[in-house]
């Protein structure tokens, strides 16, 4: 071994020194997902309703800056508290390693708090609506990426065949907006008119139904694709230890709120909107949580 080889290897940097537990990502990490599609969610349908009720915003800028700055604080808060050795996470910024989703996950995550405190700023301190609206628009872009870095995550656990990176892309992006319009709903309260709500109301039911859509597809198409795949679907088939969350996640999170926003849109009850957005918020961690242990269980050898 050359020299120089020699002194790499006594200079390496160790960040996991740890037994690897049976499931890797517990509900830490359920809980991290849930969080972050809320608060890149609100950014979303804030900006959303500014452009198509400009005056049912008013009062929502800065409440919607304060949610998202607080779910996205309880998605680091998760993230941090998920990883086996949490006082060593500053090698992410200082050690970069660039071809890793946690490495640009994190630097995105950071730049995205740092412009939701100016929004913050720029709505309380300033109460500046135009200059807002144009910072809003970066903060937007900025939270695509901080929606699909999950994804992106768990793409790179090639083993883990049930996860793919277009799908769950896709997932990722529908429950942004789902979790968002559900709890823009609730947060609007009388600030929003009806119209604004029923706006909302669209892009929750079909958030609900793509997700579920995709959901189905897996289900019913995903063996054909891998033995993997076929021996994973099997914690949430038949008899299988996950069926009854998984099926209860598909009913609360996406089948009755689709029901819930039809009758709703027929009768014009915000009471019935409500109801469905608190259902998709929270069957949402459950739908989570299964997609996210069940590959987990899979002996890798």
């Amino acid at each position: 071994m050359a020299a120089h080889e020699i002194l790499a290897a006594t200079n390496a940097v160790v960040t996991l020194d740890v037994a690897l537990p049976g499931i890797v990502w517990p509900w830490l990490v359920t809980v991290n997902m849930w969080a972050k599609s809320i608060g890149t969610g609100v950014i979303f349908m804030l900006f959303l309703l500014i452009r198509t009720h400009p005056d049912q915003v008013k009062g929502l800028r800065f409440p919607t800056t304060v949610v998202a700055l607080i779910f996205i604080h309880i998605f680091l808060l998760f993230t941090l508290a998920d990883l086996h050795q949490p006082f060593r996470m500053w090698h992410i910024f200082f050690y970069p390693h660039l071809s890793s989703a946690i490495t640009i996950g994190a630097w995105m995550a950071t730049l995205f708090v740092g412009l939701l405190f100016l929004l913050a700023f720029v709505s309380f301190i300033k109460k500046d609506n135009e200059l807002f609206d144009k910072i809003l628009t970066w903060v937007v872009i900025l939270a695509i990426p901080v929606t699909l870095y999950t994804a992106a995550l768990m793409s790179q656990c090639t083993a883990r065949e049930l996860w793919q990176m277009p799908t769950e892309s896709a997932q990722m992006v529908f429950a942004a907006l789902l979790a968002g319009s559900a709890f823009m709903i609730l947060l609007g309260g009388n600030k929003l008119n009806y119209e604004a709500k029923k706006t909302l109301g669209v892009v929750l039911g079909l958030s609900a139904l793509m997700s579920f859509t995709l959901y189905m597809s897996e289900y019913i198409f995903g063996p054909m694709k891998a033995e993997e795949v076929a021996f994973i679907l099997e914690y949430i088939k038949g008899d299988g230890p996950y069926t009854v969350m998984f099926w209860l996640g598909q009913w609360i999170t996406y089948l009755l709120p689709m029901l819930l926003i039809i009758l709703s849109r027929a009768s014009k009850s915000e009471s019935l909107l409500k109801l469905a957005a608190l259902l998709a918020l929270v069957g949402l961690w459950l739908v989570k949580h299964v997609w996210l242990t069940i590959p987990q269980l899979l002996p890798m050898s």
